[in-house]
């Protein structure tokens, strides 16, 4: 009965502040088991558990020097955890800077307004890297174009070669062409413009990726699930044109698909454009 009492004297003093913290605590920790479920963080988690077993027991059983060992350890959690659990901590916060709330509200801080021009300028090279994407297909020629959008991509162009030039089919073909210096790597488009070429991209460490995909569609999984890219790819092997954003590839895109997908991705856009594609097309074939 004291116990039942003591219950009851504690639940009165709760406030509806009090449920609010526990709530918000509750999801915060429900959203990083979400996030370190399918990683390696996972079995980080289960080696300090286990060590704080093992505290629990040299505690009680007076075990001085590996007690104080332990506790030293646990005192220094704070810093360890940021150092042992840096890749999930920097996902989760990209993911949180990704989130679309939030970009609807700060966007004019974080970039430029997106104009008009800016707009004309992502359409074309959309179609560019579309038309090259159905060259490269029929011809057996592989490729990797990143689409930049609200996570730059400065880091990753470094490892490369900068050229900030217009996007042409032509441009595309000299950089990918099998004997250029610079096919291997991958290219970046960044607000309509070819911003670098021969960029080292991450793999991915999804372990569950098919085993006959090879290393450009492993580098385009990758740099979408460390940022909000979209990436093109086309295979040299089989010619198939690939698309991979938040970590998902989706493949056998045809000219049309994979425009439409990529004004979904990059302009927002749900509906297909078919006029201005073809001005598109028509003024590249007039120059």
């Amino acid at each position: 009965m004291e116990i039942f009492q003591n219950l009851i004297s504690v639940f009165k003093t709760i406030q509806v502040r009090d449920v609010f913290d526990i709530i918000l605590i509750a999801l915060i920790i429900f959203g990083l088991f979400r996030i370190i479920r399918e990683t390696r963080a996972v079995q980080l988690l289960k080696g300090v558990f286990f060590l704080l077993i093992i505290y629990l027991i040299s505690t009680w059983a007076d075990l001085v020097m590996l007690s104080s060992l332990l506790r030293a350890f646990f005192e220094a959690s704070v810093v360890l955890v940021a150092i042992i659990f840096q890749p999930e901590i920097r996902k989760a916060l990209e993911q949180m800077g990704r989130n679309k709330t939030w970009k609807k509200y700060f966007s004019a801080f974080l970039r430029y307004d997106k104009n008009d021009e800016w707009e004309k300028a992502v359409s074309k090279s959309i179609v560019d890297a579309a038309d090259t994407a159905v060259l490269f297909s029929h011809s057996r020629t592989g490729a990797l174009i990143v689409f930049e959008r609200e996570t730059m991509l400065s880091d990753i162009a470094a490892t490369g070669t900068l050229i900030e030039a217009n996007t042409s089919v032509a441009l595309f073909g000299n950089i990918f062409f099998n004997k250029a210096p610079l096919h291997d790597g991958a290219s970046i488009i960044r607000d309509g413009k070819l911003y670098a070429a021969g960029c080292i991209l991450p793999l991915t460490e999804n372990k569950s990726v098919d085993i006959n995909l090879g290393t450009r569609h492993r580098a385009a999984l990758g740099i979408s699930e460390q940022s909000d890219a979209v990436v093109l790819v086309v295979s040299e092997e089989t010619g198939v044109i690939s698309l991979a954003c938040d970590g998902i590839l989706t493949r056998n895109y045809t000219r049309e698909s994979l425009i439409k997908k990529l004004n979904e991705l990059m302009l927002d856009r749900f509906e297909e454009d078919e006029n201005k594609n073809r001005r598109f097309a028509k003024r590249r074939r007039r120059e």
